[in-house]
């Protein structure tokens, strides 16, 4: 999946949640910053696998899409 298709993904869910990005971050329990999960967002980071299973909790999305 190329980053212009996760980007899409994400800013859907999280939309489709009325979520902003600091609300997926701090509803991640995994302690990660609004600018961290950006960056995740924008496909300019990757998270961990710990991460990504916490966001796709959140967005309630498949967590393998990250990678």
């Amino acid at each position: 999946m190329n980053k212009i298709q996760l980007k899409e993904i994400l800013v859907n869910a999280r939309k489709d949640k009325n979520l902003t990005q600091n609300q997926v971050a701090l509803c991640t329990d995994k302690d990660i910053s609004r600018q961290y999960y950006g960056m995740i967002e924008n496909g300019e980071r990757r998270p961990s696998v710990e991460v990504a299973k916490a966001i796709s909790v959140v967005l309630d999305i498949p967590w393998t899409i990250f990678f």
